[in-house]
């Protein structure tokens, strides 16, 4: 039995690797695919171009932006996702917009037992930004982690300050749960964030087919 087609109960990493889309959006043909070592050049433009843009909102990390951000950087971030996904901790995803790199999305700290669990995190380009990518593409995780995954619920933090990226989780159906006081180290200070989250059930027709209804998107 394929992977992405595994019992959810007994399988140690259903999901994995999967293609979820493509949907069309404002912004371009959004799909998802499976990290590529060789997408470590566009990687690196994207990450440091965007620097300014990315920055104020992830997680402070050892070492300089630049340091972190550099083609031979990506390898090892590569190599530990593709780890992570084989021993079903992770699912790890390539935003395309196009056909082209745009971003990156990961369902990570994957539970299973009675819980079933994961969050969900997710950044784009800023020339992607606007036009329904993120969006997209959190739907198309959204159903591959109940779907294929067998997930039953999925969680995701974003600060009171971002805007954009709240609309994106409300538009996918995420409701907020309530208030993390102090929870990341982000530029250098202890940020708040709100935590969303969402159960297999509250979408039973799937976050994507939700997105066409409203107009927000077209299966490609």
């Amino acid at each position: 039995m394929p992977a992405d087609r595994a019992d959810p109960h007994t399988a140690r990493h259903p999901g994995w690797p999967g293609r979820p889309g493509p949907l069309r959006t404002a912004g371009g043909r959004v799909a998802l695919r499976p990290p590529r070592l060789r997408d470590a050049r566009a990687w690196s433009s994207t990450r440091l171009r965007d620097r300014a843009y990315l920055q104020q909102w992830e997680p402070s990390a050892v070492g300089g932006w630049n340091e972190r951000n550099t083609p031979g950087a990506w390898p090892a971030q590569w190599a530990a996702l593709r780890g992570m996904a084989r021993r079903g901790q992770a699912l790890p995803f390539t935003i395309t917009v196009d056909g082209e790199f745009a971003g990156q999305l990961t369902v990570g700290n994957i539970v299973r037992g009675a819980l079933r669990s994961g969050w969900i995190g997710y950044w784009v380009a800023a020339d992607r930004a606007g036009g329904g990518v993120a969006t997209a593409a959190v739907a198309l995780a959204q159903d591959h982690g109940f779907g294929p995954a067998g997930l039953h619920r999925l969680e995701a933090t974003v600060r009171p300050e971002n805007a954009a990226s709240i609309r994106v989780l409300e538009k996918t159906g995420f409701r907020r749960e309530g208030l993390f006081e102090r929870y990341l180290d982000v530029a250098g200070a202890w940020r708040d964030h709100y935590v969303y989250a969402l159960t297999a059930e509250e979408l039973p027709g799937g976050a994507a087919a939700a997105l066409v209804r409203a107009g927000l998107a077209e299966w490609s």
